[in-house]
């Protein structure tokens, strides 16, 4: 069988204007910081948020120039600057009592377009900063550049840009009504999602879907197809994601160790499943799926529609 995603994954939406040219000319880029406004992300990738919209506070209360730790995201329609930082979630400019505390990973469906393309951006830039501080050639401490979307080694002028590890996701399907969910070990009991796991270098996308779902199920599946794909900022990923057909009559093997538990499920007992909520809900369903941020749903949910 054939399908689409039905929807874009919710954290690949476009919002903000990413300005990249901003990036280069950071002396404009900084230009707009009096009138910039300002993203806290606390070590949690938390935010704040009101009405689906993410609180943005008023860069200038930080200083007359952005924090060495600031990076730069983008403009919105209005014209002005929008920079982040790591930071505790201080109460906004104006307060307001219906602000709220979000976890991209539980509550990003809440997000409108703008928004979420904010905390994506700034979680994977910070998360990525926190974790490039020295130079992987001889260990030396690195700066951030290019408004903080580079490190530079101040000894040899060579800049590192924000690493991505590429990892393949993919639902297993029988050609028909059947598709194959698993269970990590460290999952609570009745959360199964699709097949995933990382590139490895040399690999190209597709072997990588074949290789990583023999070895996680012991499954050989074949006419692997491209659906879409959504970044993961926890810390740097970039999820692609992928439809094979594979027999059910093949047993499964849990070679690595990673995988405990792995089922056929039929296209009705999923949507079941699906119209039950997510992980995170008090729910009696007998399975369990992904929440609505992670590109697992959105490739569940349309193969269902699919049928």
């Amino acid at each position: 069988m054939e399908f689409r995603l039905q929807h874009t994954p919710l954290l690949s939406r476009v919002g903000a204007d990413r300005s990249d040219q901003l990036r280069t000319d950071v002396d404009a880029a900084v230009a707009g910081w009096a009138q910039a406004a300002l993203l806290r992300v606390d070590a949690r990738n938390q935010v704040l948020v009101t009405d689906g919209r993410v609180v943005l506070h008023r860069a200038a209360a930080l200083g007359d120039a952005p924090p060495r730790d600031a990076v730069f995201l983008g403009r919105l329609d209005d014209g002005r600057h929008v920079w982040a930082i790591r930071d505790r979630l201080a109460a906004p400019d104006d307060p307001d009592p219906r602000a709220a505390v979000l976890d991209l990973r539980r509550g990003g469906h809440h997000l409108d377009d703008v928004s979420a393309q904010l905390v994506a951006s700034a979680a994977a830039l910070l998360n990525w900063h926190e974790r490039a501080r020295f130079s992987a050639v001889d260990g030396t401490p690195t700066r951030a550049t290019r408004a903080g979307w580079a490190r530079v080694n101040p000894l040899t002028g060579d800049e590192e840009f924000p690493r991505i590890d590429p990892a393949v996701i993919c639902l297993v399907h029988d050609d028909a009504d059947r598709a194959v969910l698993a269970r990590q070990a460290g999952w609570p009991p009745r959360l199964f999602s699709l097949l995933a796991g990382f590139v490895e270098a040399g690999e190209a996308l597709e072997t990588c879907v074949t290789r990583e779902i023999r070895e996680e199920i012991g499954l050989t599946v074949h006419d692997v197809r491209y659906l879409g794909s959504q970044p993961w900022p926890f810390p740097r990923s970039l999820m692609v994601g992928f439809h094979a057909v594979a027999d059910p009559g093949q047993e499964f093997v849990f070679a690595d160790g990673e995988i405990v538990e792995a089922a056929w499920f039929t296209r009705e007992q999923i949507a079941a499943a699906l119209d039950a909520g997510d992980w995170a809900r008090h729910t009696e369903s007998a399975l369990l799926l992904p929440g609505s941020i992670s590109i697992a749903r959105e490739i569940i949910e349309s193969w269902v529609a699919a049928g």
